[in-house]
């Protein structure tokens, strides 16, 4: 009896031990707050100077200062309307539009304080976040159009693009829309972020026209050093992008982490190897532009598939995105002057449809969403989320720019081009002659 006893004790002291953990599983967790608070600082690290470097030793000198003024401006523009009303707009309850775009409940973030939660983490965390997503993709479209662009028209087509393509496109997919309904798998943004920028770029290209010169007139970088630091920094905040979209310190996070390291390699590989093969010597170039098309096509499955799957993902995307930024622009004439579709549009195109491959758990992945049950029934829906959101965003980006273009016009004079953006419209030197 006095067995059973201090065994009914012990049982009693467990159960009121593991009470707290049970009752208050939704409350914050220092571990996952550490974590996302790491995760958004990389995230903001690949903008500035991650993306910065890249796009700036791509251009010719008299631009790098345009470039990095661009993006430098695009992150401090979009940290403003995020705070006004594009988090609402991306992350609350539309009511009757719910599926298409949020409402307007937490505009000023309205509620937004100390003590909000998002999960485990505050909502603060969760809000700054998401902020680093909508400052990076429209800061992936300026490489598609540099050079060219006026600096007042930039600023007008990525507050308007930002309003009426990025966030309805997030809310679809993140914040309780139809395609995250529908069962559309896309962990950290190969619709949201990349397709949707690279197809806005590739748009935005066309309807400026290609630059003065191109393509009789060489324009090669003017500073590779800059690219691959860049690349490199890139490659090292994409962990925040990938692994911090778990929004927890998990598992899922640590597998998310791997995968992106493994697919980012293959296709680093697989783009150096297809231009050796191609061009008989592999470029500083290639290797960075590799390394990227291997990160934007493995962020949509970074959460959902296994080793294997990012191995075949990135090798994948390593040799497709080579062949679309050489062999197809070169087929249809157009000047995306830094390979914006190429590598952004192309590698997620190729990430979301694998995705719906690669996660099945016969191929080393996490399984299928809960609205799919066939491999065949995924793909279908990657397909569809991949064409909505090109679809959408090529008539929203035209409407946007042809609207500016009547207004204000879309690109600087002959005179100004000639003579460069870093003078033109900042008048400022990037280099001391």
């Amino acid at each position: 009896m006095t067995k059973q006893k201090y065994t009914l004790k012990a049982l009693l002291i467990m159960l009121f031990a593991a009470l707290p953990s049970l009752a208050f599983a939704d409350e914050l967790s220092a571990g996952d707050t550490a974590w996302m608070l790491t995760a958004t600082a990389l995230v903001l690290f690949m903008t500035i100077p991650g993306l910065s470097l890249f796009y700036a030793g791509m251009v010719r000198s008299k631009n790098v200062l345009s470039v990095l003024m661009q993006c430098f401006a695009i992150t401090s523009l979009m940290t403003v309307l995020w705070v006004l009303y594009l988090y609402s707009l991306a992350f609350t309850d539309g009511g009757s539009i719910n599926s298409f775009v949020g409402g307007l409940d937490k505009a000023f973030l309205a509620g937004v304080g100390v003590d909000s939660l998002s999960g485990t983490i505050p909502e603060t965390v969760f809000m700054t976040f998401q902020m680093t997503f909508v400052i990076i993709t429209p800061a992936l479209i300026v490489g598609a159009f540099a050079e060219r662009m006026k600096f007042s028209a930039m600023l007008i087509f990525m507050a308007l693009w930002a309003t009426f393509v990025y966030a309805p496109i997030c809310h679809w997919v993140w914040g309780g829309g139809w395609l995250g309904d529908y069962g559309v798998l896309d962990f950290a943004g190969g619709t949201v972020v990349h397709i949707n920028a690279g197809v806005a770029g590739l748009v935005a290209a066309l309807m400026l026209g290609k630059r003065k010169g191109y393509p009789r007139v060489a324009m090669p970088p003017h500073n590779l050093t800059y690219t691959i630091i860049g690349a490199s920094m890139l490659w090292v905040g994409w962990f925040g992008f990938n692994a911090g979209s778990e929004l927890a310190a998990d598992g899922t996070a640590g597998m998310a982490m791997a995968v992106t390291q493994i697919a980012t390699a293959a296709a680093a590989l697989a783009w150096m190897f297809s231009e050796w093969v191609s061009h008989s010597k592999p470029s500083v170039l290639g290797i960075a532009s590799g390394a990227v098309a291997g990160l934007v096509a493995i962020t949509p499955a970074s959460g959902y598939v296994g080793p294997m799957g990012a191995l075949a993902i990135g090798a994948a995307s390593g040799i497709g995105c080579f062949f679309a930024a050489t062999k197809l622009k070169r087929l249809f004439g157009y000047d995306d002057s830094l390979d914006v579709f190429g590598v952004h549009a192309v590698g997620g195109i190729i990430g979301a449809i694998l995705t719906g491959v690669f996660a099945a758990t016969s191929l080393g992945g996490t399984g299928f969403a809960e609205a799919n049950t066939t491999m065949a029934a995924q793909v279908v829906a990657q397909l569809i989320g991949v064409v909505a959101t090109i679809i959408f965003t090529t008539i929203m980006s035209f409407i946007i720019l042809k609207v500016i273009d009547i207004v204000i016009g879309l690109r600087v004079n002959e005179e100004q081009e000639t003579e460069g953006l870093d003078i033109a419209l900042h008048e400022e030197r990037g280099y001391i002659i």
